[in-house]
């Protein structure tokens, strides 16, 4: 059993970000990241059908190469899961809903789907999930610090991007009712209803403006000129609301660099006992009291809370 887990974590480390030292790891994560900048590069080779013919069977050789690792690699990740959450009651299931996990199946689903059936509309279909294949590169954000405080802003500003979302939607929606009731009398064919309206909505309220659709009427362009300023400040919301997280967690970063801090998610063993000894010491000088044996609570301690007699 003891061997049992100690394979275990010694798999997890590996699979993990490299830690200084760990030469395995680091090999690991730089063979991870150059199969999928190839994977890549392959994707982008097969587009150009002469050479893809020329090459068929080199590049199935290499798409299966790759998905076996990645399946492997996916597997050996569902596996440790209970080391990556130790504190959760279900660990694989959390991972699995995680984002990296999605990625991760994601990015192997298009090779393993044509074994499900042979329905040529069912294979029609697969063709358009085989653009999950490019999803590859966000498996990199593993392995890259700027990556990884991208998604981590992304998420804290979860709420906030999703209200202006909604914001940006109910005024592009309600620019879409505008310029179909002005415009429709007068070019019906251009703006037939308010869901083909939408599509001058999003293209003026993200100043992108094809051209293709535009009003003619003095009204239709008197709301149009309104609706293009609004949408400056429309685009700004999100944009906004990034900059800020981005603001937040570089202060947040340098901050924890100058100060020499490891956050505590990130520390090793020997220096979270480090970090108990001291927070120990310190509640015992308020008059706190507490049972600790190795660095872990006692056995004969039921993890009832600090006590100050």
């Amino acid at each position: 059993m003891k061997d049992y887990q100690a394979i275990k974590k010694r798999v997890f480390e590996i699979i993990s970000k490299a830690e200084d030292g760990d030469t395995a790891s680091k090999i690991f994560d730089w063979s991870i990241m150059i199969l999928i900048a190839l994977s890549i590069v392959a994707i982008i080779l097969e587009s150009f059908a002469e050479f893809y013919v020329k090459y068929k069977p080199a590049f199935q050789a290499f798409e299966t190469v790759t998905v076996i690792v990645f399946t492997v690699e996916y597997i050996l990740r569902i596996w440790t899961a209970d080391l990556l959450y130790p504190n959760e009651k279900h660990p694989r299931l959390k991972y699995f809903f995680s984002f990296m996990a999605v990625i991760d199946l994601l990015a192997i689903v298009p090779f393993y789907l044509p074994f499900i059936s042979a329905d040529l509309r069912f294979l029609r279909m697969m063709r358009l999930f085989r653009l999950f294949r490019l999803l590859r590169v966000f498996k990199l954000g593993r392995y890259f610090d700027a990556l990884q405080i991208i998604l981590n802003v992304i998420k804290t500003s979860g709420p906030q991007l999703i209200m202006s979302v909604v914001i940006c939607f109910f005024v592009m929606l309600f620019s879409a009712i505008i310029m179909y009731t002005v415009e429709h009398p007068v070019q019906p064919s251009q703006f037939p209803n308010v869901i083909s309206s939408l599509w001058w909505a999003m293209c003026t309220l993200t100043t992108v403006g094809y051209g293709d659709v535009y009003p003619i009427t003095a009204i239709g362009k008197f709301f149009a000129s309104v609706i293009s300023l609004v949408g400056i400040g429309i685009i700004a919301i999100p944009t906004g609301i990034i900059a800020a997280g981005f603001d937040h967690a570089i202060d947040k970063a340098r901050s924890d660099a100058e100060t020499g801090e490891i956050p505590v998610e990130k520390m090793k063993e020997e220096e979270l006992l480090v970090l108990q000894a001291k927070v120990s010491n310190q509640l015992k000088q308020y008059g706190y009291t507490t049972t600790i044996t190795n660095g872990r609570r006692d056995e004969n301690d039921q993890g009832a809370p600090l006590t100050n007699p």
